[in-house]
C-alpha cells in the first residue's frame, strides 16, 4: 500500500491514464442532490485526511457517515469464464479531494497470462429515496414519509470532486473474458486526487467452467421497457431517429443482461398514466369513412426491429387488450379528430373495435415473421375480464400467443397461456411448471409494489436483487418479471421517489445507459440461476460417487433461497449458497 502525494499533473498521468477526459456530450444534468439532514460533526471528530478501503458489496455507505468497517488493501474474487463480478470500494476524506479517479490495472497470472482491460471502476451517486411501508405498500405515497440518500446510480464520470467530511463509494466491474485461462491473477487498484494515491490489491480467480454468453441464458428476463421515457428525458421528438439513437445504450445494457421480451403497445396507454410519462402510441388506428379501419404498424414495426437488432428476439408482448381504464382511441378519418371510447370487455365495443385489429395484427405479424413469438399481454386483470378476452383471442386469432401476469391466484384457469407469471405471493405447482416446460411454455414469478422483501427499491439492501434469481430456483421458476425497466421519475437522476410506490419501484437503470448498483446486482444473480441450472444438470448425470452428495448439498443450498420474508442470516446463507457454485465448479 502507498500513502502518498503527488502533484495534479503527475497525478493524473500515472493513475488517470493521461490526457484528459474525454468531453462530456450528455445533454442532462448528472450533478447530485444536496444533503437531506445536516451532517453529524462527531462522526469526523477522529477522522484524518484520505482513505480508501474494500467494503462489501452487500452495503450502501452513507454519504455523510466515514467508513466504520474493517480496512482492507486487498481483495479477491473468483467467477466462471464468462461471468461478470462486482467489487465495492470507498472513500472517504476528512479535508475533501479534488479529481478525484480510480483505475484497475490489467490483471497478471504467476505463469505471465495477462487479462487486459478487463476491470472497470465507477463512482457511485447518491439518490433521493424512501423507505417501503407495509402498513401501505402501495398507493399515495404519504407526506410524512422520510426522504434520505441512497447510492444507486453507477456514474460514468472519470474524475470526481469529493467535499470535506463525505464518503464516496466506487463500484468495481470484472469481465472475465470466456477464452480465459484458469487460474488466478493479480492486479492493482490505483485510487488517486490531487494530493492522495493509495494502491489496492485485488485478486482473481478464474475457475475453469464456461458460462455461456447472455443471449444463450435460458433465464427468462422480462423488464418491461418504456421507450416513451426516453423521449421525455431527453427531449427528444417521440419515434424519432434522434429517440432511436438515445435508447441504444440503454437498451443495449439490458439486451446485456438476458432481456428475453421486448415490451410493445397495442393502442392507448394500456397502464392508464401508472407512469410519469404516458406510453405513446405504437400503432395508429384510423377509422375510415366507410366503417372499416386502417392500421399503422410503422412504429411498432421499427421499434421491435430496434430491439431485435440489440439482441432481445425471444418473445413480443403486447399490451393489452385489458388497459387499466379499458379506454381506446383512434383517428376519424372524416373529421381528423381523436376519439376515445371505453370498451369494457363485457360490452358490445369490445369485440366491435378488437375482432378487426386481432385479425389485421394477426396478418401483419405474419408477413414479418414475428407471429410465432407474440404475446397478447394482460396485467393484473380480473377473472371476469380474462375470460372474455381469452374467448375473443381463441375465437378470432388462437395463433397469437397469450402472455399474463397474474395476481388473482388464477393461473390453473388458463392453461392455453404461453407466458404465464404469477405474484411471489403466490404458488405454483411444481407438476404445473414441469408440464408447461414440457409443452415449451414459460412460468416466472413477479415483484410490484406490494412486496416488501426481496425487491428492487432504491432503498432495499442489494443482496435482494441477487436473492430475486435465487427465489427462481428455490421455487423453479424459468425466470423473473419487474414491471419497469425505464419508468422514469421527472428527475431519476436525483430524485427516484414516484407518487404511488416506493422510490424506485418504477426503474432500475438510469438515463443514457447508466446501470445501478441494484441492476448489477439482478444480473448478478441470474448468472447464478445459469450456473445452478448448469450444475444440476450435470450432477443428475454424473457417475462419480460423490455426484449424489454434491447435488444434495447444492439443492439444499437452492432450498434456502425460497422464502418471501427475510429470515435471520439470509444474506450468510445467500452468500455461502454462492460460493458454492463455485466450489462444486472446481
Amino acid at each position: 500500500m502507498k500513502n502518498t502525494y503527488l502533484s495534479c499533473a503527475a497525478l493524473l498521468l500515472a493513475a488517470c491514464g493521461g490526457g484528459s477526459a474525454p468531453a462530456d456530450t450528455s445533454r442532462l444534468d448528472w450533478t447530485e442532490p444536496a444533503d437531506l439532514v445536516a451532517t453529524d460533526a462527531t462522526l469526523w471528530g477522529d477522522v484524518a485526511g484520505t482513505r480508501a478501503s474494500f467494503g462489501s458489496v452487500d452495503v450502501r455507505y452513507p454519504r455523510a457517515v466515514p467508513f466504520l468497517g474493517e480496512q482492507r488493501d486487498g481483495a479477491t474474487l473468483a467467477g466462471w469464464r464468462g461471468e461478470r463480478l462486482s467489487v465495492q470500494l470507498v472513500v472517504w476524506t476528512a479535508e475533501g479531494l479534488e479529481g478525484l479517479c480510480c483505475t484497475v490495472g490489467d490483471f497478471t497470472s504467476d505463469s505471465g497470462a495477462k487479462l487486459a482491460g478487463i476491470g472497470r471502476a465507477r463512482f457511485v451517486k447518491y439518490v433521493i429515496s424512501d423507505s417501503f411501508l407495509p402498513e401501505m405498500p402501495c398507493g399515495a405515497r404519504p407526506a410524512d414519509n422520510p426522504a434520505h440518500l441512497e447510492p444507486d446510480l453507477l456514474s460514468e464520470e472519470t474524475t470526481l470532486d469529493l467535499a470535506a467530511a463525505t464518503l464516496r463509494p466506487v463500484w468495481i466491474t470484472v469481465d472475465i473474458p470466456a477464452d480465459a485461462q484458469p487460474g488466478r491473477y493479480r492486479s492493482t487498484v490505483e485510487v488517486a486526487a490531487k494530493g492522495f494515491e493509495q494502491q489496492l490489491d485485488l485478486e482473481l480467480e478464474v475457475v475453469d467452467r464456461l458460462l455461456p454468453p447472455p443471449s444463450e441464458w435460458a433465464y427468462h428476463l422480462d423488464l418491461w421497457q418504456h421507450p416513451s421515457s426516453v423521449a421525455e428525458i431527453e427531449g427528444l421528438e417521440m419515434w424519432s431517429d434522434a429517440h432511436f439513437r438515445a435508447m441504444e445504450p440503454t437498451m443495449r445494457l439490458l439486451a446485456e443482461a438476458g432481456q428475453k421480451v421486448i415490451t410493445a403497445t397495442l393502442n392507448k396507454d394500456p397502464w392508464n398514466c401508472q407512469t410519469e410519462f404516458p406510453y405513446a402510441d405504437m400503432i395508429v388506428w384510423t377509422r375510415l369513412g366507410d366503417g372499416s379501419w386502417e392500421y399503422d404498424f410503422t412504429v411498432f414495426d421499427s421499434w421491435v426491429e430496434f430491439m431485435m437488432g440489440l439482441g432481445i428476439d425471444k418473445a413480443i408482448n403486447c399490451y393489452s387488450l385489458l388497459p387499466w381504464n379499458s379506454e381506446l382511441h383512434y383517428t376519424d378519418e372524416v373529421t381528423g379528430q381523436t376519439v376515445t371510447v371505453s370498451a369494457p370487455p363485457a360490452s358490445a365495443e369490445f369485440r366491435e373495435l378488437w375482432k378487426p385489429f386481432l385479425e389485421a395484427f394477426s396478418a401483419h405479424l405474419a408477413e414479418k415473421g414475428w407471429l410465432g413469438i407474440t404475446n397478447i399481454a394482460m396485467d393484473e386483470r380480473s377473472p371476469e375480464d380474462m375470460a372474455a378476452t381469452v374467448a375473443l383471442l381463441e375465437e378470432t386469432a388462437p395463433e397469437l400467443g397469450i402472455a399474463l401476469a397474474d395476481n388473482h391466484f388464477s393461473y390453473r384457469r388458463y392453461p392455453q397461456i404461453q407466458d404465464m407469471c404469477v405474484s411471489i405471493f403466490a404458488d405454483m405447482d411444481p407438476a404445473d411448471i414441469l408440464g408447461r416446460r414440457a409443452e415449451g411454455k414459460v412460468s416466472t414469478y413477479y415483484v410490484c409494489c406490494s412486496s416488501g422483501f426481496p425487491n428492487t427499491y432504491t432503498s432495499s439492501q442489494p443482496l435482494e436483487a441477487v436473492y430475486l434469481s435465487w427465489f427462481a430456483l428455490a421455487h423453479d421458476y424459468d425466470g423473473f418479471l419487474r414491471w419497469a425497466y425505464n419508468s422514469w421519475t421527472a428527475d431519476p437522476i436525483r430524485d427516484s421517489r414516484f407518487r404511488n410506490w416506493a422510490a424506485g419501484d418504477t426503474y432500475v437503470v438510469y438515463p443514457e445507459g447508466r446501470s445501478s448498483i441494484r441492476f448489477e446486482r439482478l444480473r448478478e444473480g441470474i448468472q447464478d440461476w445459469v450456473k445452478a441450472t448448469q450444475l444440476r444438470s450435470e450432477l443428475a448425470l454424473s457417475s462419480r460417487a460423490d455426484a449424489r452428495e454434491q447435488a444434495a448439498r447444492l439443492e439444499e443450498a437452492i432450498a434456502a433461497c425460497g422464502d418471501r420474508m427475510p429470515f435471520e442470516g439470509w444474506q450468510d446463507k445467500l452468500n455461502a449458497s454462492k460460493r458454492l457454485l463455485n466450489e462444486l465448479a472446481r
